[in-house]
């Protein structure tokens, strides 16, 4: 029998563990007991909290897409101007708990399921657009909408982009880099539009 009030915590850890083994193995091809030996809890009670292994896997993804947005919501209230809060943004996404190279295993993972998942689909496609809207909303305070767009698209490329070549691990990207990757493309093409406007 379960502790009471030990639920959430269990909860957690089973995500937490289950984001380890996943980024471990670099693929969904894990089992619960894998996962709930990584926690410290038996099989069984991995099964009751979640029901079956796609539940905690849908809990994992949720989870990361989450933190994702408690931390992008945060940076962007503490940020000022439009053109902070696009560093903001871009800081966000390589920060290092989610620039660790078992959470972007996990990310590709979730990518793969995905072509099988609707839900799994649904969720990444959540994220996409909830990083194309914090970058157009604050794209569109500094150039007109069609620039705003194209901007928007070209620097979540890159950091789509910049995760799939971290996980290489071969050539890989630091942290500070990607960011000023990321950067110096928004830097060089406001900046291009501004000279346009000038001509």
């Amino acid at each position: 029998m379960p502790k009471v009030g030990m639920e959430p915590v269990r909860r957690k850890a089973l995500v937490d563990a289950a984001l380890r083994v996943i980024g471990d193995h670099g693929s969904l091809t894990v089992t619960m007991s894998e996962i709930a030996r990584q926690a410290g809890v038996s099989p069984a009670l991995a099964h009751h909290y979640f029901g079956s292994k796609e539940q905690l896997l849908i809990e994992t993804v949720r989870s990361l897409l989450k933190q994702l947005r408690d931390d992008a919501v945060k940076a962007l209230k503490a940020a000022g101007r439009p053109r902070e809060k696009l560093s903001a943004v871009i800081r966000v996404s390589f920060q290092a708990d989610q620039f660790a190279p078992s959470t972007i295993a996990a990310w590709l993972a979730f990518y793969a399921e995905a072509q099988r998942s609707e839900e799994t689909r649904r969720f990444l496609v959540i994220y996409a657009r909830r990083l194309r809207s914090n970058l157009l909303a604050n794209l569109k305070a500094l150039c007109p909408a069609d620039a705003a767009e194209r901007i928007a698209e070209g620097a979540a490329a890159m950091i789509d982009g910049l995760y799939i070549r971290q996980s290489l691990r071969s050539a890989p990207v630091s942290i500070e880099a990607s960011i000023s990757l990321t950067e110096d493309y928004i830097n060089a093409a406001l900046a291009a539009l501004a000279k346009g406007q000038t001509q």
